[in-house]
């Protein structure tokens, strides 16, 4: 499910998030509609308190920047 991001300026953005633990309610289901919120908006990453809840969760898709040679230490 895509969830509503929410802009900046928003009270949610500027709360300190609280830890969660792998036992926080419907987290599996979270996650999931947070990477389907993020590729939506076409980002690559997105943090709990830009969809409004103020938790300490967030998420990067770094496979964007794999095949950029100039940030390929490897060579």
């Amino acid at each position: 499910m895509i969830l509503p991001i929410v802009a900046y300026g928003d009270q949610a953005l500027r709360k300190v998030g609280t830890p969660i633990s792998k036992d926080y309610p419907n987290l599996k289901e979270l996650i999931d509609n947070m990477w389907d919120t993020m590729y939506n908006a076409n980002g690559v990453g997105l943090a709990a308190p830009q969809i409004g809840l103020p938790i300490r969760l967030f998420l990067v898709d770094t496979e964007p920047f794999s095949e950029d040679e100039d940030l390929n230490e490897d060579e």
